[in-house]
């Protein structure tokens, strides 16, 4: 059993980004994006089982097995105890768990949470963009970008900073809770998990307007209701964080549309035109130092009355002249983010092709 909380332990010490615990491969972390085996020894589904028992409480792991699949937050404390209240303050490491089955084995994915939530600069997220964006009292921002690009601790870093501004009622639905934000006697912060404290994200979100929230942070947007509901709060006062899962602004952009009936894509194109104030597209990429941490590259839109323009005309062709011609506004492209990070030695120029949107427009910059 120590063997195996040792392998999480040693992953946070490591500052890895995920374990994996699949039967028939040796354990297996990532680090600064690439898989590394922890040791030679292939699992068997008894070995896993024994591991997920020891981060489970016994009510999670029948769930577990009732429904095949879980997502949940645990903490370990210094011994590689279990300890019983995970979303507390007390200390100890944070994981997110994701259990599943494959072939009738068991399996895990578990990410390491930093134990605290970290300041822009070391992540290297701008901070003239996060005080916009800290700026804004109402509307909706989205972090976009692909699993594993760093939405959730950019999010985090953002709503820590807007806390510490003082004076806001901050209210986050998340599935499951992962950093843990501070205690700030100037700001209250209430953290809900989907499944324990919400029956899901709509719900939560549909809670939070009677709580007098001043920002309300949703883990994800999945569905057309939470979707609906998040625009509706944007457009009447309230700040609203959330993520999506897409490859650039534009994916994100028409995800949200894709959320809703073709009958009303129409009248969600207007709610977005009116209610957006921002799209951030993440990248994480291999730094040109072997073992260093990876470098975050991103996409930057920002509401002007071109961007409104185009999503309510649901022309998301035009968001690409609008970005470039927004530059002075704060607009950032990908290839943008690239040519800086290159120039600054921080990524091969094979690292830059490889993500660029237009290859040829990187080399001439």
């Amino acid at each position: 059993m120590e063997k195996y909380i040792g392998w999480l332990l040693d992953a946070a010490k490591l500052v890895a980004s995920d374990v994996h615990l699949v039967a028939g491969y040796p354990p297996t972390r990532r680090e600064h994006g690439e898989l590394l085996r922890i040791c030679k020894q292939v699992l068997s589904s008894s070995d896993i089982e024994l591991c997920l028992r020891s981060i489970c409480t016994p009510e999670q792991h029948d769930v577990f097995v009732r429904e095949r699949n879980l997502d949940f937050a645990f903490m370990l404390d210094s011994n590689g105890e279990l300890q019983k209240h995970g979303c507390t303050q007390d200390g100890g490491q944070r994981f997110r768990g994701n259990l599943f089955y494959s072939s009738g084995s068991p399996g895990a994915c578990i990410r390491v949470i930093p134990s605290r939530i970290p300041e822009l600069e070391e992540n290297n997220f701008p901070t003239d963009l996060a005080e916009r964006l800290a700026s804004y009292r109402n509307g909706l921002i989205i972090f976009s970008g692909v699993s594993g690009s760093g939405k959730t601790t950019s999010m985090a870093m953002l709503l820590n900073a807007i806390a510490k501004q003082g004076g806001k009622r901050v209210i986050t639905i998340e599935d499951p809770v992962e950093y843990l934000f501070p205690y700030d006697g100037n700001s209250i912060i209430t953290q809900r998990e989907v499944g324990g404290d919400v029956e899901c994200f709509a719900s939560g979100l549909r809670h939070a307007l009677r709580q007098d929230p001043d920002i309300i942070l949703v883990g994800e947007i999945r569905d057309a209701e939470t979707a609906r509901i998040a625009m509706s709060a944007a457009e009447t006062g309230h700040l609203v964080i959330s993520t999506l899962h897409s490859r650039d602004a534009k994916g994100a952009i028409t995800r949200m549309w894709d959320l809703f009936p073709t009958a009303q894509q129409n009248e969600t194109q207007t709610m977005l035109a009116a209610s957006l104030r921002g799209v951030i597209c993440q990248h994480l990429l291999p730094s040109s130092i072997p073992g260093e941490r990876r470098e975050l590259a991103l996409e930057v839109v920002l509401r002007n009355n071109a961007v409104a323009a185009g999503v309510r005309a649901g022309r998301i062709d035009t968001l690409e002249t609008a970005i470039l011609a927004g530059r002075k506004d704060g607009m950032v492209s990908l290839d943008d983010s690239l040519g800086e990070l290159l120039r600054q030695g921080r990524i091969t120029q094979e690292t830059a092709f490889q993500f660029a949107t237009d290859p040829r427009q990187l080399s001439r910059m």
